[in-house]
């Protein structure tokens, strides 16, 4: 019987937020809730499987870990694509890769969850969260600070970064932007100032990132560009973990000179020692992003229409359309 892997299954919500019942009359479903701690980990663990059904980003698929599933034919990836897998390799393994459309609201849930870290971090949300739960009231909380009237830099004003830059506004803020390749047309449009990248740096109370990991994107915050931060300013992350310079990161934060607000890890599932853990002035998350009932349940039905259909011979929503299936 062919063999379907559902992986990356962190939340243990795959078997709720979709019909498994026609799928699971013609193969066996097996579903997989841990991550894999490595290459080698996530090749024994799939080697047996035809199908394997990914979500995200969670698990990459270089051409490395492909050599190592011989019965691999066809891998289901969650939105319109997947910087983490190789689909050159796919096709040149006779792979079939099939994606999911977008889901509805699933840009808006990423950026609402920005505003949520920021309103969190400003407030000291969580402490007073805690403290109420130990016992305690105010005595462990510190002062927030208020965002009306503050400025709000907004990194990459794409879609997510557009509304972000609607909800500053919403709370009073001016809203200023940058990113290299942003007119003063655009900014405008979505009701920002278009201002230099050190311009913006200096400038704002809060930062939200919004832009698309690559090679001219890594990094795009560190030690210098975090020194001409303003001291206090919060820093919010909901793209991509290395964005981010970690090392710099890390020591702005232990000597309490900015807050950061982050959704996104260089590893994820963060590691249980990282240091990021246990530093002061954040509000952590764990990639919860695009993570809401409405967007698992889309990307979970279509993961399974698309298996069900490959089955039947009539693959549908294929990236690799000239791939030779094995």
């Amino acid at each position: 019987m062919i063999k379907v892997a559902v992986i990356d299954d962190w939340q243990r919500v795959a078997r709720e937020s979709a019909d498994w019942s026609g799928l699971s009359k013609r193969a066996t479903v097996t579903f997989f809730a841990e991550a894999f701690a490595s290459e080698d980990e996530a090749a024994a663990s799939l080697a047996d499987y035809d199908i394997v059904l990914s979500m995200r980003e969670r698990t990459p698929f270089p051409s490395s870990l492909l050599s190592r599933l011989p019965r691999l034919k066809m891998l289901g990836i969650t939105g319109l694509k997947n910087a983490s897998v190789d689909v050159d390799a796919c096709t040149a393994r006779g792979v079939v890769v099939c994606n999911t459309t977008a889901a509805a609201g699933s840009m808006s849930s990423t950026a609402e969850l920005a505003l949520g870290l920021l309103l969190s971090v400003a407030r000291s949300i969580p402490a007073g969260d805690a403290g109420i739960r130990a016992g305690g009231f105010q005595e462990t909380v510190a002062s927030g600070m208020t965002l009306s009237g503050k400025t709000l830099g907004v990194i990459g004003l794409g879609r997510l970064g557009s509304m972000m830059a609607r909800y500053g506004i919403a709370l009073g803020m001016r809203v200023i932007a940058w990113s290299q390749n942003l007119n003063a047309g655009d900014a405008a449009a979505a009701g920002a100032e278009l201002v230099s990248k050190d311009d913006l740096l200096s400038r704002s109370d809060a930062i939200s990132l919004h832009l698309v990991l690559s090679a001219r994107t890594r990094h795009i915050i560190g030690a210098a560009e975090i020194a001409r931060m303003k001291p206090g300013a919060i820093l919010i992350n909901t793209s991509r973990g290395p964005l981010i310079e970690q090392d710099a990161l890390a020591a702005a934060l232990r000597d309490k000179r900015i807050f950061a607000g982050l959704d996104v890890y260089d590893r994820e599932p963060l590691p249980l020692h990282d240091r990021i853990r246990q530093l002061p002035n954040t509000v952590l998350t764990p990639h919860l992003g695009y993570v809401v009932t409405e967007t698992m349940r889309h990307f979970y039905a279509q993961s399974a229409e698309n298996a069900l259909a490959f089955i039947d011979g009539a693959p549908v929503r294929v990236m690799n359309l000239g791939v030779k299936a094995g």
